[in-house]
């Protein structure tokens, strides 16, 4: 559903007291009940169910009644909620343009008051493909609802943290700024994808650079499980961001060993398809102190966690035991089924419409008012049917704040 924030400045209070009822009736419903609501809400004489009927009418919330009656909140009601606490906060006070769409995500411009642009990334679990999960995994054989909202929220929660924590040690990711339910603030990376990037410069300083920190993240107790060309961006030097990081993982989980190995996987393939990268460089580990198995790559088990445990550190990041457990089902479990699937079609298309996908980094002059979308949070080319837009464009875009 497209985000029309128009309609967040004229709901009202009572319009928000409402849909903080129908969020807290979600707790332990799947469809709350109107009396629920109106005892929560705690409106006089009778004023919930008008709000209801006006929230309905904006898509806020989603009435049932067929087997049982009541209501629950949309994905763009959740929006308003985190988008109105956040602008309390004074984290934001516009919101601009779409600049990406992923699987999982959609990712809008904002900006403060002084102009700064961030990038706002609100999580989408539960869309297109992943609405045949709960159908595929035994973990959720026994239940008869799956809150796509709270574990949106969970995603969220934990890709601050982990943005966060590896941005305070250095690892070059966005500046985590703010998070609220399943939304997530951040800095604008001025960048384009790995995977619309069709030239580079210097190829083997990146291919390093980018195998150096599957590496690093894993000295530090980490796996990004998703580390592919989507989720790497190439600035105007070169220079490499990492993001997505809600299925990040400790070295220590079950899975380990196979999700290092996929990282490392597709950086090889990447790179040695798009790029060219020789068999006897894709080989070899300059500078790199660990010891390769037998194709010559770095090898899980001879990494060593020697500049701390951040995966330790990040277990206490808010999550409870149990929310850390049923987020990790989802996102490891999910992904497993289906990388070799997007592994195979993402090459394939993308080196069919390499043309239309991809730009040359010797060309990239990206300016403030130069960003477009990507799947999550990334930016997207100039060459990318996006009309640009200004930095003072996005300020003068929906005003959210008084």
């Amino acid at each position: 559903m497209k985000l029309d924030v128009n309609a967040l400045r004229y709901l009202s209070k009572d319009d928000f007291r409402v849909l903080t009822a129908v969020e807290m009736g979600m707790r332990n419903h799947e469809i709350v009940p109107s009396e629920l609501i109106d005892r929560i809400a705690g409106l006089k004489h009778g004023g919930t169910y008008k709000v209801l009927r006006n929230l309905l009418k904006n898509k806020l919330v989603h009435h049932e009644a067929t087997k049982y009656d009541g209501f629950r909140l949309t994905y763009l009601g959740y929006d308003f909620l985190a988008i109105k606490t956040l602008v309390n906060r004074g984290v934001f006070a516009s919101v601009g343009r779409q600049i990406g769409v992923g699987k999982e995500s959609d990712i809008f411009e904002v900006a403060t008051e002084d102009g700064t642009v961030l990038a706002m990334k609100l999580h989408r679990l539960g869309r297109t493909s992943f609405r045949a999960v709960k159908s595929k995994r035994d973990y959720l054989a026994h239940r008869r609802s799956f809150n796509w909202l709270y574990l949106s929220r969970l995603a969220a929660l934990k890709e601050f943290a982990f943005m966060k924590a590896l941005g305070e040690h250095g690892f070059p990711v966005p500046t985590a700024v703010d998070c609220n339910r399943h939304c997530v603030i951040m800095s604008l990376v001025q960048g384009y994808p790995l995977v619309q990037v069709k030239e580079l410069q210097n190829p083997d300083d990146v291919f390093d650079t980018i195998l150096g920190l599957v590496i690093r993240l894993a000295e530090h107790g980490l796996i990004h499980c998703d580390f592919n060309e989507f989720n790497i961006m190439i600035g105007d030097d070169e220079e490499v961001t990492m993001i997505d990081f809600p299925q990040m993982v400790s070295v220590s989980h079950r899975n380990a060993q196979m999700f290092f190995d996929r990282d490392i996987e597709c950086i090889y393939k990447f790179f040695k398809k798009r790029f060219h990268l020789s068999s006897e460089k894709c080989e070899e580990q300059d500078g790199s102190e660990i010891n390769d198995d037998e194709n010559g790559r770095p090898s899980f088990l001879s990494v060593q966690k020697s500049d701390g445990s951040l995966d330790k550190e990040l277990a206490a990041s808010g999550f409870t035991r149990k929310e850390q457990v049923e987020m990790d089902k989802y996102i490891h479990e999910n992904a497993e089924e289906e990388s070799s699937d997007d592994d195979d079609s993402t090459s394939e298309q993308d080196s069919e419409d390499g043309d239309e996908a991809t730009v040359k980094i010797s060309s990239l002059k990206i300016a403030d008012q130069d960003s477009a979308g990507a799947p999550d949070h990334t930016l997207r080319g100039r060459d990318s049917n996006q009309p640009e837009t200004s930095s003072e464009e996005v300020v003068r875009g929906t005003q959210l704040s008084e």
